[in-house]
């Protein structure tokens, strides 16, 4: 067997590809067929097989293993530690599978150097130390903090005054995609799998609303599931479909040094090694050189967002040090075995040797590279090319089952980092139904193709956004950050105007302008001043004091919120009863009127989705949940579910929605309308028509801050003049307007659970202190698994509301608990509770370390912060 890196040129492009059994004839029909052969679409067939399937067929327009696309030019470095947890939890799954994978010729997959991301400010050193934790936080193993000293103890070439430290994760390595796609489509073909290369596919059959067939250039399967696993690819074919994948290609930098004298130690030339007599390269051509050895630590140095690995001798060096460079994919051109890759284009000398990123303007990537690495100064750079990924809209995976049409999958944006657990986890979904690891559930709300909005199936956005997450992509981002200056203004509630009068401070949520805090409530900050702790670091980024002197306000009179983005359905049809009930875990028996707080599970008894129901007349429900950018999956979700006569309409922009909530609230809105508010015509959970003023309204007595409270909804055209009313009416009680960052403390103190952090499909409602919210009783989707957890079975955890010991602290998401030094969970969210006077944070705990009274720790920023489990809600 021979370890390690078994080529000279970077992941394997000079590869096996002439071993592999596959076959040039098309089958007429198939039960699944996936499009690309690359590390996802590979990986998909053997994880599907593995599950049972046989009759999988796999076609690719290249050559198999070495197709062409990302996976045959990838550097294959292979860092673990990201944000946010599914990245992690997808890494894991990859490295312990890779570690696995032996190609034909007995190369491994897999080789376990370790990585090593460096600092060169503090500010990355600072960003190093929330690597450890977020590490620590998704149980990843042994992360570590180094001295440039011990940097240099794994990488001796590496110059110790140009750096302050380093992070080590030993698990971290380099994974040859070739020969992970050789190894996982054998196993997949001996469980009855058929790769069909040199074959384009085309088109996809739709017949009254699903798949039927694929069609190829070199004839038609007919099938009943069809995978999109093309990547770069993939909007290519989904726009022949009318549907949206919104995923842009991105040209990437990579090439290497000549020989170095100080690698040549350790290094093994085995191009005649008859293990590799069959290797070439996309176009025919034999290596002229493959070296292995020695095996050094992957290295990122992602202030000048740069990255290194060793190939035998040579050093490899990866830039995202230039400008953006976006094709169309259009003009993507396709594999051929006498051709070019389609998915690599001609070096650009210009971007390697002159300063082009926008947030880089002063260090080009050679002199970068030259400083960190001293041995590779004045080197000839060999083997050069531009390579290009996929980058979706937030940078991460685009999978799942595609809304449009039952049967039709996707699986892009997609590293090789990745792609183990991505496929794993696409597999399980499209199998049993509910994405799992060997690890149990995974969440993917963040990574689902239809949380998208219809804006950003546009190419504008897409090019635009896709070129940014490029430039970011080893920016230090905060867990707040929101695009200042791209695609901003797309969507605007009916108060935008009137926001901007108050002096907003807009953030984009889903292309909403959304307001976070009010400038023009600037003078409550000095009122309630000794109840706002000051923040420094860190936790101050993002923040202004006034979310905490609205949210006090709130809690004291009165505030006006604008909830328009909130994810808004009208369910309407003969069979609307019995599909709301299937649909929620709660008892749904609800008279015109009535509201309930329910959730909506998974089959696997996950949380889909935590919603209120209200039933608006007969065979009539409109569904409010408060997904923001992941809300579409709830939509997309529930027209999965609907049977026939049963309609689902999203009409979250054709109603404007704003709660008026406080002490005063029934006061305000008393001075506006002659509908009698009081406890007895107007109780808790329900709802009534009204107007406001000439306003026609639909309101419902609940809050989100959990105070005395009515939302308001009323048709869009409305919307601004409700607003308007409200506010005029509120002036005698000093009503103010409040934003997103003072409603997220309201709602922690009250317990009550935000999803997509404290609720997703990884816990069951007993897990997340929802059970109450359950009636077994009834028949809704996952009762089953349920039923179990209610029994007790399988509770491997529990929600706990922590606060923080010290009431001047304040801490931030994703950071690790501890019990001594081991890891026992990790924060959920957190935020200041004012009205509290403490921090607050929702994690998921062991059974025993729940209970109310326990003491545990959070690390955060370096320090460990005392912390005890409470009772909640902690303000009633």
């Amino acid at each position: 067997m021979i370890d390690g890196d078994d080529s000279y040129f970077p992941s394997h492009r000079y590869c096996l590809s002439s071993t592999m059994d596959t076959t040039d004839s098309v089958p007429k029909e198939a039960d699944t067929v996936i499009v690309g052969a690359g590390i996802v679409g590979c990986n998909i067939a053997y994880q599907l097989t593995k599950l049972g399937r046989s009759d999988v067929v796999v076609v690719d327009q290249g050559p198999m293993p070495t197709t062409g696309g990302s996976s045959t030019h990838a550097p294959g470095i292979m860092f673990q530690t990201a944000e946010p947890k599914v990245l992690g939890q997808f890494a894991d799954y990859s490295r312990r599978l890779y570690s696995e994978l032996e190609g034909a010729d007995g190369t491994q997959a897999y080789n376990e150097v370790g990585g090593i991301e460096v600092a060169r400010s503090e500010e990355r050193m600072d960003f190093l130390q929330r690597r450890v934790e977020h590490a620590k936080a998704w149980g990843i193993e042994d992360p570590q903090l180094l001295t440039p000293e011990e940097v240099t103890e794994h990488l001796p070439l590496v110059d110790p005054d140009r750096i302050l430290g380093g992070y080590y994760s030993p698990t971290d390595g380099q994974v040859s995609g070739v020969v992970a796609c050789d190894a996982l489509a054998r196993e997949a073909m001996d469980r009855g799998a058929r790769f069909v290369p040199h074959t384009r596919t085309e088109d996809v059959e739709i017949d009254d609303g699903a798949v039927t067939a694929v069609v190829t250039e070199n004839g038609t399967i007919e099938c009943n599931e069809v995978v999109i696993a093309t990547n770069i690819w993939a909007r290519q074919l989904g726009d022949r479909l009318g549907v949206h994948l919104p995923v842009a290609p991105v040209e990437h930098q990579y090439t290497m040094t000549e020989s170095l004298e100080e690698l040549a130690e350790g290094a093994v030339d085995i191009t005649d090694h008859p293990l590799f007599e069959n290797y070439e390269n996309v176009s025919g051509e034999k290596a002229k050189r493959l070296l292995v050895g020695p095996d050094r630590p992957i290295l990122r140095d992602q202030d000048n967002a740069m990255y290194y690995r060793t190939h035998g001798d040579a050093y490899g060096i990866g830039s995202y040090n230039h400008e953006p460079i976006v094709p169309n994919p259009k003009d993507l051109g396709r594999n051929d075995p006498d051709g070019e890759q389609g998915s690599v284009h001609e070096f650009t000398e210009y971007h390697m040797e002159n300063a082009t990123h926008p947030d880089r303007p002063d260090k080009a990537p050679r002199q970068a590279s030259d400083e960190l690495i001293p041995a590779t100064a004045g080197k000839e750079l060999e083997h050069k090319y531009n390579g290009m990924f996929a980058e979706s809209p937030n940078g991460l995976p685009v999978m799942g089952p595609v809304q449009e049409y039952d049967g039709l999958w996707t699986a892009a944006a997609i590293w090789v980092t990745h792609a183990g657990g991505a496929g794993k986890a696409l597999a399980e979904w499209m199998e049993n139904g509910v994405p799992r690891l060997d690890t149990g559930p995974i969440d993917l709300a963040h990574c689902d193709v239809n949380r998208f909005d219809e804006h950003e199936g546009s190419w504008d956005f897409t090019h635009d956004i896709g070129g940014e997450e490029y430039r970011i992509v080893y920016n230090i981002m905060h867990p707040k950050w929101v695009w200042t200056d791209h695609q901003r203004d797309i969507r605007r509630t009916p108060m935008y105007h009137t926001h901007k009068e108050y002096d907003a401070e807009l953030w984009a949520e889903a292309g909403w302008e959304e307001p976070h805090w009010f400038e023009s409530n600037a003078d409550l900050v000095a009122e309630y001043a000794d109840r706002i702790p000051t923040r420094e670091g860190w936790e101050a980024k993002y923040w202004s004091p006034i979310e905490g002197a609205e949210a006090l306000h709130v809690r004291e009179k009165v505030g006006l919120h604008d909830m328009t983005s909130f994810n808004k359905m009208e369910v309407v049809g003969g069979d609307a009863d019995e599909f709301i009930q299937y649909l929620c875990t709660n008892d749904m028996d609800l008279a015109v009127g009535d509201v309930k707080y329910t959730l909506m599970c998974n089959e696997g008894g996950g949380v889909r989705a935590d919603i209120t129901v209200t039933r608006t007349g007969p065979d009539r429900y409109l569904l409010l949940t408060t997904g923001r950018e992941v809300g579409n999956n709830h939509v997309a979700w529930v027209r999965e579910q609907a049977p026939e006569g049963v309609v689902v309409n999203d009409v979250t922009s054709s109603l404007a929605a704003m709660v008026c909530t406080g002490p005063d609230a029934r006061k305000v809105l008393s001075e506006v309308t002659d509908a009698d508010l009081s406890d007895e015509a107007f109780p808790f959970f329900t709802s009534q028509r009204l107007f406001v003023k000439n306003i026609p309204v639909t309101a419902l007595r609940v809050s989100y801050a959990g105070e005395l409270g009515w939302e308001l909804y009323t048709p869009s055209e409305y919307g601004e003049r409700l607003w308007e009313h409200l506010l005029d009416a509120g002036e005698a009680y000093d009503l103010r307007p409040y934003g997103n960052g003072a409603l997220d403390s309201l709602r922690i103190e009250k317990g009550f659970r935000l999803w997509g952090e404290d609720l997703h499909t990884e816990h069951n409602p007993y897990e997340a202190g929802l059970g109450w919210a359950v009636d077994l009783d009834t028949d809704f989707i996952g009762k089953e698994a349920v039923a179990a957890a209610a029994a007790g079975d399988d509770i491997k955890h529990k929600v706990a509301c922590l606060t923080l010991d010290d009431p001047e602290a304040v801490i931030l998401n994703h950071r690790p608990v501890l019990d001594g030094d081991e890891t026992i969970g990790y924060v959920h969210s957190a935020e200041y509770g004012y009205t509290a006077g403490a921090c607050i944070a929702y994690t998921y705990l062991p059974p025993e370390y729940a209970e109310p009274g326990t003491e545990v720790e959070v690390l955060y920023e370096g320090e460990r912060y005392a912390a005890t489990v409470r009772e909640e809600p902690l303000v009633p």
